[in-house]
């Protein structure tokens, strides 16, 4: 086919997504027509079918159809004033190599099937006097609330993207759970597997580690807990927990109708990406903490559960 090109990963792409890396070079391509374009293998990595999902390597080359009106964005996809107005409202720190947001409850990263708005579709606003857009590093669900790094440079974005890969920088998360661990603190080392659209506990699971501490507790009915997970599994504080019988409030996707409906809770999922400590990309201690959501603080005061940021 005439037009068709075949392109060799850079070092500076090592271990990017493949749609990350159409979005850098094809900005203009939507995800949806990237998805077609992959499953009738128009476009394919070392002449093999591949996913949105999968990790590049040095040396590899992909084959692309002709996708010259893609290299630009469209007018319409320009971030709005309202649009730069809120994002720019989560940043709780700014510096020459990172910015960090506290991303809200119900707000996804990046978009898919029925998300329009999305951070990833914001990212623009937050160019300020870089000569780039921030770049996603990392990404958190999209009933999470809290810290989401970005970077502000590629040389940055590749020293983060393997960071979070290797799990250096320890995060920890701060949930409000119906029901309460039968040990105050420990590890749960619960292998995980996705099956379908929920990930579950299973032998044939990859491993999976969270550090826990049990912060307050109202009798065994509800406990605020600091989480940290050791490894980055899909939803994995989420089934953790319930596994040790703490499913977390709000959790309708692992708790399904037993959902308390009292007015103590929001129709919001109760778990907040709370600290991230970056003292290793520093090279000195550096830690970055994100505010509770107002209704997570609400919650915590109905309950009377004990809790100083």
């Amino acid at each position: 086919m005439s037009g068709v090109k075949v392109v060799q990963i850079k070092t500076e792409d090592d271990g990017m997504r493949l749609n990350r890396w159409f979005l850098k070079y094809y900005p203009g391509l939507g995800l949806g027509r990237l998805q077609k374009l992959l499953r009738t293998k128009q476009i394919k990595v070392d002449g093999k079918k591949a996913e949105a999902s999968t990790r590049l390597c040095v040396g590899q080359e992909i084959r692309i159809p002709p996708l010259d009106n893609e290299k630009s964005i469209p007018d319409s996809s320009r971030v709005s004033a309202s649009d730069a107005q809120y994002i720019e409202r989560m940043v709780i720190y700014k510096d020459e190599k990172i910015i960090v947001l506290n991303k809200p409850s119900g707000l996804a990263v990046q978009g898919g099937t029925n998300i329009v708005r999305h951070i990833d579709g914001m990212l623009e606003a937050l160019q300020f006097e870089m000569p780039e857009k921030p770049k996603l590093v990392h990404r958190i669900d999209k009933d999470t609330s809290g810290i989401l790094v970005l970077a502000r440079s590629r040389k940055m974005a590749d020293i983060l993207t393997k960071a979070f890969r290797e799990h250096t920088l320890r995060k920890e998360y701060l949930a409000l759970t119906r029901g309460v661990p039968a040990n105050p603190y420990g590890e749960i080392k619960a292998p995980l597997e996705k099956m379908g659209e929920q990930v579950c506990v299973s032998e044939q699971g990859k491993s999976a580690i969270t550090e826990y501490a049990v912060i307050d507790t109202v009798g065994d009915r509800y406990a605020l807990i600091s989480a940290c997970p050791l490894t980055g599994r899909t939803h994995q504080i989420r089934v953790h927990l319930e596994y040790v019988g703490a499913p977390i409030a709000g959790d309708d996707k692992y708790f399904g109708a037993e959902r308390d409906k009292s007015k103590m809770f929001a129709n919001k999922l109760y778990l907040h990406a709370y600290k991230i400590d970056l003292s290793f990309v520093y090279g000195k201690k550096m830690i970055v903490q994100a505010k509770l959501p107002d209704y997570f603080k609400e919650s915590l005061k109905d309950l009377g559960l004990n809790f100083k940021e």
